[in-house]
């Protein structure tokens, strides 16, 4: 039976949304909260740009460490043969990556403008699949960009090519959220049928749909006997109106009226749901809309009569989920008093004390004083205080930690 996936793509295409950024840090963090949430893969970046370099390797090394156990960190790359190049030269662990080229008509004519045509295309992409495997790439993703108005006979055709070349699945992108439920279901069940291959569903959400056609997309795979991996962003950010909300996707799968219980989805721990989103909210300064599924200041809130009556009799009666499930309930502890926090200029009796309530102890002085050292760089590269969860990793990875702080112009250590 074929099988839903999730491969989450804040710390790449998240990340691409206008007036926010993520530290590298930041980004790290995000990737071992997925990793405990279960998510099979992380798009954590670009290996053929410059300042990702060190952050790349060094969460590589976290997974060799066992810091991530069951996530793939995957890299996004141009359809190009001088991105793969440049990706194993300076990620050589690399081993899971998505090539992406645009296939529509309208980019095609108006983007490319004359560089190339869809023949140019096809070879490109091509090309970069089997340099890509040669190199050592275990698994391979193929992204049609603005597959959404990609005309349908040049879109299997593309699936079908990247299945000869050694493709392992391919990306449907919906790259302007162009598309309803009802098309993009249509439309992936034509490739998934004709192709019988893997697919990828990338929805954006400018008609405010993204999370719907996803779950439509997802369908259309699954029927058609293929597995799907359904792209996401945490708190549904992204680019304009933003991408598909990791958690509203994973609730519509669980507990949506035709997809509950009919599908298999991997193994997720949504316990931690709560934390990882509030964390995420945290680094993007983003605050999370009250309304937000599973994750809103509402989305258990009951004030009507009628509703909170009903509520306090049988939670079933107004809540399709349990709080709990979300890792939701208990309350939250705000110090009042004196409060003492690490930051660029801390001496090291503060930061002993901010160590000492997290239950971190220090074999000796040396060691106390080279994380605090660590900690002063991360609040200057985070420019904002340090949480629990950054101060915690900094502790137990010191020199990954040091790692994700340098970046050099002109790449490299």
């Amino acid at each position: 039976m074929p099988k839903i996936y999730l491969v989450d793509v804040t710390n790449r295409d998240g990340v691409q949304t206008s007036r926010i950024c993520l530290s590298k840090l930041q980004k790290t963090i995000i990737n071992t909260y997925l990793d405990k949430l279960g998510v099979s893969q992380s798009e954590f970046g670009f290996p053929f740009t410059n300042h990702e370099i060190n952050y790349l390797n060094a969460n590589l090394e976290l997974v060799e460490l066992g810091a991530m156990k069951n996530i793939k960190l995957s890299g996004w790359l141009r359809a190009i043969t001088q991105d793969v190049e440049a990706a194993f030269r300076n990620v050589p662990k690399l081993k899971h990556m998505n090539l992406s080229i645009s296939t529509s008509e309208q980019m095609i004519k108006n983007k490319f403008q004359g560089k190339l045509d869809y023949k140019d295309v096809l070879r490109s992409m091509e090309k970069s699949v089997r340099l890509a495997r040669s190199m050592g790439a275990e698994t391979i993703g193929v992204n049609a960009e603005d597959a959404s108005r990609t005309d349908m006979n040049f879109l299997v055709e593309f699936a079908r090519a990247a299945k000869d070349v050694g493709a392992d699945r391919v990306r449907y992108c919906d790259t302007l959220g162009y598309d309803s439920p009802f098309s993009i279901h249509d439309r992936i069940k034509e490739v998934a049928e004709k192709v019988k291959i893997d697919l990828e569903v990338h929805c954006h959400n400018d008609l405010g749909m993204a999370t719907g056609n996803s779950i439509a997309g997802a369908k259309a795979a699954l029927d058609a006997g293929v597995n799907v991996y359904i792209n996401t962003c945490l708190n549904g950010i992204g680019e304009r109106a933003g991408n598909a909300d990791l958690v509203s996707v994973i609730l519509a799968v669980k507990h949506a009226q035709g997809i509950a219980g009919k599908y298999r989805l991997e193994k997720v721990k949504l316990n931690t749901a709560w934390r990882m989103c509030k964390y995420a909210s945290y680094a993007l300064g983003i605050p999370i809309p009250i309304n937000q599924p599973g994750i809103g200041a509402n989305a258990f809130a009951h004030e009507s009569g009628i509703h909170a009556d009903g509520a306090l009799k049988d939670r079933r009666n107004y809540e399709l989920y349990d709080f709990r499930d979300l890792g939701r309930g208990e309350p939250e502890k705000i110090d009042t008093g004196r409060q003492i926090t690490v930051g660029e200029y801390s001496g090291i009796k503060g930061f002993r004390n901010v160590y000492d309530r997290l239950s971190v102890q220090f074999k000796d002085e040396a060691e106390a004083g080279e994380v605090l050292e660590l900690v002063r760089y991360a609040n200057v590269h985070n420019q904002k205080p340090l949480v629990e969860e950054e101060l915690r990793f900094i502790a137990q990875y010191p020199e990954i930690a040091r790692k994700i702080f340098t970046m050099q112009p002109g790449g490299g250590e």
